[in-house]
């Protein structure tokens, strides 16, 4: 990938666009020049993106070709999927399970597998991730929805939590994506994490 490429995926917040701030014609104009790559570049370098980016702009295509968008939606998905397990196994009632089961296809498989991991957690946080569930449960026809941006704001925040200390290009990237904002505290032991990120980025290598 390109860096005018990179900085065509990164989330214009980043660069300070809305809001009062930068104007969004001006950020194109800035995309569509090498000067304005470099300076965009080098203002992402010297914050969000410090590991992705530097000490080297060049160094980043391995990694953002391996998670493109697509990758990274699907890995934090299983991952909210996942931390949201101990809630999930949970509830036993026949029309919220049948409908758990329909939103979330393959992946429900995921939340129930103990291999993967026992998703024992103290009361508070089973708590917290029932109130998640019941929200989007109550939410009706939205349910799917609801629910589908409630396992991916966790996804991004398990990542984050793992990236930051294992991998933090990846975390930088995974960042940029998505406007800067708050995310929910991660809760995921590493191992069970660990086996959902292997499993996607062996998908990535092979594909």
């Amino acid at each position: 990938m390109s860096l005018d490429a990179l900085l065509a995926e990164v989330d214009p917040r980043w660069h300070g666009a809305g809001e009062d701030g930068l104007d969004e014609a001006l950020l194109q104009r800035a995309r569509t020049s090498r000067l304005g790559r470099r300076l965009l570049a080098g203002a992402l370098a010297d914050g969000p993106a410090a590991h992705l980016l530097a000490p080297s702009p060049e160094g980043f295509s391995a990694l953002v070709a391996r998670w493109n968008r697509a990758r990274l939606t699907a890995l934090h998905r299983d991952l909210g999927v996942l931390a949201h397990a101990p809630a999930i196994r949970a509830e036993v009632g026949r029309d919220a399970v049948r409908r758990i089961k329909a939103a979330l296809a393959s992946s429900y498989l995921l939340a129930l597998d103990r291999s993967v991991w026992d998703a024992k957690v103290d009361p508070a946080l089973q708590g917290r991730l029932a109130s998640t569930l019941a929200a989007a449960l109550a939410s009706g026809d939205a349910f799917g929805a609801r629910l589908a941006e409630a396992l991916e704001l966790q996804g991004r925040a398990e990542l984050q939590a793992w990236a930051r200390q294992r991998e933090p290009a990846l975390a930088d990237w995974a960042r940029l994506l998505y406007p800067p904002g708050e995310l929910p505290p991660a809760h995921l032991p590493e191992k069970p994490l660990l086996v959902v990120h292997t499993h996607h980025q062996n998908r990535a290598v092979a594909a």
